[in-house]
């Protein structure tokens, strides 16, 4: 192995007789480095959007989430509950109880989420630390209720935090006979507006959040919850939790995480990361041609060398070889090249934000979010080492066959 790579490295930085191979030697490590570049930099910017993305929703969304497979509500086993009380890696959890619900302010309606939350929701969201406006208040000294809502919906309605004016909530009734009556048809609540949080524009334009109690009277429920929130203490997995929780509570119900409750964006996103990197390998491939012409242009010219290795004893596999290496070494040097040119630009991005995103005023951040991830320099290594080999291996074979002499050819 020794004396073909020796020899390929010779053949790679020797001064050829026709400098159009040099060349086009030049031109195939250049294509290589600017499609592993553009891989490691489309790699790195979806990685970033899908932290951002994680990091919207974690603000909002429990550690892990506890529903019933069949049905809306139950009530939590006091035996369970006791369990995940005193469960070493449990540091918090929530009962929550949602229902979708019809707002009326002034002349405007809109249908919203409502979230029925207790005192502990604090403790398992960070949706407190996003108030925009207002503050996070749901009850008072006085037992009045409050409601914190979204900008979306604070938008729509034109809800003002400054008057006095309350938000009528309307929720069908469960238990009233069949009327033609709206009034009997449906509970009525009226809920003051203390806050207006902003998360993501699909949680601002759908959610608000009330005390739990007032949920469950205007939903005509005792103690049904639709879903507990569970926050995982630091020092813990949060897979060992939920596989913990999911043998306590049984096949009956789910334990899910933050990436099972979203599973479907986090696959869209996934997808999408994927099948870039498929293109950008595919635009590689088509950039490693060059790598055949100039294999081609070598073997030609080197064909009195080959002669002269025959007449030494050396074999086809020998000679095979080092033409292989040579065109790997192309696609080597281009994938380092292209690896590290990479790194820099989303070093840049991240220190400097150089790329703007269009429209900021309408963005939670200004620039293309970057995140290097160490395998995603493997993967694309590997892939363009991969690719390299193809572009190498047949032509080196093809070309050696059917441009040499018969005495030639080894």
């Amino acid at each position: 192995m020794k004396l073909p790579l020796y020899i390929a490295t010779r053949y790679l930085f020797a001064k050829k007789s026709q400098n159009v191979i040099n060349i086009i030697s030049a031109i195939s490590v250049a294509g290589v480095a600017l499609g592993t570049m553009a891989l490691i930099v489309v790699l790195s910017i979806f990685n970033g959007f899908d932290n951002l993305i994680q990091s919207l929703f974690s603000v909002f969304d429990p550690d892990l989430k506890i529903e019933i497979v069949e049905g809306k509500t139950f009530v939590p086993d006091e035996k369970i509950m006791e369990n995940i009380r005193t469960h070493p890696g449990v540091q918090h959890y929530s009962e929550i109880l949602e229902e979708n619900a019809l707002l009326v302010y002034d002349d405007r309606q809109h249908v919203v989420r409502m979230k029925g939350v207790d005192d502990n929701f604090i403790n398992v969201s960070g949706v407190d630390t996003m108030i925009i406006r207002g503050e996070y208040l749901l009850t008072d000294e006085h037992n009045n209720n409050y409601t914190v809502m979204g900008r979306g919906v604070g938008n729509i309605l034109a809800v003002g935090l400054s008057f006095i004016t309350p938000v009528n909530v309307y929720m069908p009734s469960r238990t009233a006979p069949p009327t033609l009556s709206p009034e009997r048809a449906f509970n009525r609540q009226i809920i003051f507006p203390s806050g207006i949080f902003s998360v993501e524009q699909e949680i601002d334009t759908e959610y608000i959040l009330v005390p739990l109690g007032f949920a469950r009277q205007i939903l005509e429920y005792n103690n049904e919850v639709t879903s507990l929130h569970i926050k995982v203490d630091d020092g813990f997995r949060e897979r060992n939790i939920r596989n913990d929780l999911q043998d306590m509570f049984g096949e009956d119900y789910r334990v899910m995480d933050r990436y099972e409750q979203h599973e479907w964006l986090h696959k869209l996103m996934q997808t999408e990361k994927w099948a870039i990197f498929l293109i950008l390998s595919f635009i590689i491939l088509i950039a490693s041609f060059n790598i055949i012409g100039s294999l081609t242009m070598l073997i030609i010219e080197k064909k009195k060398d080959m002669a002269v290795l025959r007449s030494l004893g050396a074999d086809r596999k020998l000679v095979h070889m080092i033409f292989l290496i040579e065109g790997w070494m192309i696609s080597i040097a281009g994938a380092v090249t292209g690896l590290f040119t990479g790194a820099i630009v989303c070093i840049l991005q991240m220190e400097y934000e150089i790329i703007k995103l269009y429209g900021t005023g309408t963005f939670i951040i200004d620039a293309y979010p970057v995140d290097l991830r160490f395998m995603d320099f493997i993967y694309v290594f590997f892939t363009v080492i991969f690719i390299g080999f193809l572009s190498a291996w047949y032509p080196a074979r093809y070309v050696m066959k059917h441009y040499l002499s018969e005495d030639e050819q080894l």
